[in-house]
């Protein structure tokens, strides 16, 4: 049975009710890649400025290859710059991260800068996002602000004491479990700690929670500590396995 499809708007809302949703890192700035993932099936994916090589350019190409390939796009920002926030956003972007979100007042500038009703995201229609002009304004506010994901990442111990009033914030729709970092503070002892507070925190305040994985046997770890939206890889290494698989399988024809 083929595999359902969701429109990309369709992110916020699958996000929010726990839905099983699919995406992996997009760090090379090329659409090629991007439509590579969304037309093999998964639901989302999340191009990353804060460690890829993407600018305002590239990332217009990238939100364009999601929407051509019916993939949601959600990004993730280098920094919470509100001006940088609403440029991916009228690029086309379904949703925004943003990284080292430590205390609610922090959490309270992302929501904002997410949003237009309550919050601080510059008006503008003629843009991807409002179909070039093709939307009324008040349509054009209403769409964006019921639709987009606004995800704060909780990668520093500096968050974990604040985590109640992060997840309070409103607008705020999902806490990222960011291991990576939060390892490196904390050591591996640390850091399974950390991620049973934020998981309780976060199904404390009924909030759904993502994580990256590296492996089905980790997901299931993750899923059942109420983690329902997985990152699997990146566009990198997806392409790195491949090629070192054929290089074993090809490689050497006396082997065949």
């Amino acid at each position: 049975m083929a595999q359902q499809r969701y429109a990309p708007r369709e992110f916020r809302r699958r996000l929010k009710q726990r839905q099983h949703v699919l995406g992996t890192f997009i760090k090379i700035p090329t659409s090629h890649t991007i439509e590579i993932v969304g037309l093999a099936g998964f639901d989302f994916v999340m191009i990353d400025m804060e460690h890829g090589t993407f600018d305002r350019g590239t990332l217009d190409i990238a939100c364009l290859a999601a929407r051509a390939a019916g993939v949601a796009a959600v990004v993730r920002v280098p920094e919470a710059n509100a001006s940088t926030i609403m440029a991916a956003l009228d690029c086309g972007a379904n949703g925004i991260m943003v990284p080292h979100c430590t205390n609610a007042e922090k959490a309270r500038a992302i929501a904002a800068a997410c949003r237009h009703r309550g919050g601080v995201r510059g008006f503008g229609t003629t843009t991807r996002a409002g179909n070039y002009g093709g939307v009324a304004g008040p349509d054009h506010i209403a769409e964006a602000d019921a639709t987009i994901a606004c995800i704060a990442m909780i990668e520093d111990a500096a968050a974990l004491d604040n985590l109640e009033s992060i997840a309070a914030v409103d607008g705020i729709d999902a806490f990222f479990i960011g291991r990576g970092d939060l390892s490196a503070a904390l050591g591996a002892v640390g850091v399974k700690a950390a991620v049973a507070r934020i998981t309780g925190a976060a199904r404390k305040a009924d909030m759904p929670t993502i994580a990256l994985v590296s492996s089905r046997d980790d997901a299931r770890v993750m899923h059942d500590l109420g983690v329902a939206a997985f990152l699997h890889s990146n566009d990198q290494n997806l392409l790195k396995s491949a090629a070192e698989r054929a290089v074993r399988e090809y490689g050497d024809p006396t082997a065949w």
